[in-house]
């Protein structure tokens, strides 16, 4: 086999999302150049296999091939999208040591790995020196300060963007509406989607709709918003209405949420997370009958609810943690913090939000649910294994639950830590007691 049939092959498995079949092609050629170790990297880095790729990484400078832009992006585009900043800073230092060129495409990969790594300042700086900036760097950016619930931020950004004569496109919108939605922006961001309308002439797409949905949803006012669906002249999708009922969950609308979630199970019968949703706003009614109901039917069609899942990096390595996981090798030193935690928090005049268990279950059994939940492990180990007053960094999956919210931001006081999380949503900072996003979210 030749080395450019094979370095397809790793490319085309690495995009089939087949690591695995990708990484027999790759063991399987004697000789290697820079794009077959750039396409197995990039493989790893598509899966979400970190620790993976930055092996792969070290071996292919012990054998002494110059990694590219590429490789680089590759790697830096990783340690993004699961909150490795260590790895990520140690890559950046190493493009700098080593020369690589930093053009557009490789700066604007890391002004999105520090955004999505919590390091919203460095992310600026990095946008800030760039000499040249296209429309995508500015969406990076923009979306970046949306994470970070820095609403006015990113319109000042969007308004230096028109001074400087770069044309927006819809995802500078999509971000501009989300830095909006998390910021309780609603008439600025109802501004900005008639601008996007009448200043720019640019037809509103689904997921603008969604971000408006969202928007509203998240003020509370979610009558405007389903007036906003009905009114569209597009065909509300899973997008728009999984908004709305969302925000039903949040604001505890069971009624307008059926509505919803109607709609959602008719465009997608097999997603079990509209059902799951659904789940939850019964029982946080207390609903227990029409909660039986739903998980009855999700079972009978064989559907299950995605796991949460927390991760956090220390020292290079990524490591994750679902509720109750007993499989990490420092179990017993975990549940010992954890044990400290609560009694801690305890002592604190912390009181476990019972309401956020959604089974039906005695108030003594829903506290020790809650103390197992993902994020409360990946903050023992890392309260375990970091020094005294560094920060701790945790990426969640899904949408961080309230009493976890309410518990790490009197961890941050307790332990004079910062903590920073970012799930499903946008980035909470917590430092001293409160949290950067005003418990709204």
């Amino acid at each position: 086999m030749s080395l450019a049939l094979a370095t397809a092959l790793v490319d085309m498995y690495g995009k089939c999302g087949e690591a695995e079949y990708a990484r027999a092609v790759f063991d399987s050629m004697e000789e290697k150049d820079v794009m077959i170790w750039s396409a197995m990297i990039s493989a790893y880095s598509r899966a979400n296999r970190t620790n993976q790729a930055s092996e792969l990484f070290a071996r292919m400078k012990d054998s002494g091939v110059r990694p590219n832009q590429v490789t680089m992006v590759s790697l830096i585009s990783l340690c993004g999208e699961v909150g490795a900043l260590d790895l990520g800073k140690w890559v950046h230092s190493y493009i700098n040591q080593q020369r690589i060129e930093v053009d557009v495409i490789l700066r604007t990969a890391l002004v999105d790995m520090y955004a999505k790594c919590g390091e919203i300042d460095v992310a600026l700086r990095l946008f800030s020196e760039a000499i040249n900036r296209d429309s995508q760097m500015w969406n990076v950016m923009i979306t970046g300060l949306a994470m970070h619930g820095c609403g006015k931020q990113a319109l000042e950004l969007f308004e230096e963007m028109q001074r400087q004569g770069v044309k927006p496109n819809d995802i500078t919108f999509i971000g501009l509406l989300h830095a909006c939605s998390h910021a309780g922006l609603v008439a600025d961001g109802k501004k900005i989607f008639e601008k996007m309308v009448h200043d720019f002439s640019l037809a509103p797409k689904v997921e603008h709709y969604g971000c408006m949905v969202d928007l509203l949803g998240r003020a509370g006012k979610l009558d405007e918003a389903h007036k906003l669906i009905k009114s569209m002249p597009l065909e509300p999708n899973t997008i728009v209405w999984g908004s709305l009922l969302a925000a039903c969950k949040t604001r505890k609308s069971p009624n307008l949420a059926e509505v919803a979630a109607t709609q959602l199970l008719k465009l997608e019968p097999q997603n079990c997370g509209y059902n799951v949703l659904m789940s939850n706003i019964y029982a946080a009614s207390n609903k227990w009958v029409n909660v039986a109901g739903v998980r009855k039917a999700m079972k009978d069609q064989g559907t299950k609810k995605e796991p949460g899942l927390s991760s956090i990096e220390v020292n290079g390595a990524v490591h994750d943690f679902m509720m109750g996981d007993k499989t990490h090798p420092q179990t017993r030193k975990i549940y010992e913090m954890l044990a400290e935690m609560n009694k801690k928090l305890k002592e604190a005049g912390y009181t476990p939000n019972t309401s956020v268990v959604l089974q039906n279950i005695d108030e003594e059994e829903k506290d020790t649910a809650l103390n197992y939940h993902s994020e409360k492990l990946a903050m023992a180990f890392g309260l375990i294994s970091t020094a005294a007053g560094t920060p701790i960094r945790i990426v969640k999956n899904l949408r961080v639950c309230d009493d976890c919210h309410t518990a790490t931001k009197l961890l941050s006081k307790i332990y004079s830590r910062v903590m920073i999380v970012r799930d499903q949503n946008r980035f909470h900072h917590l430092i001293d007691g409160s949290c950067s996003c005003g418990d709204y979210w």
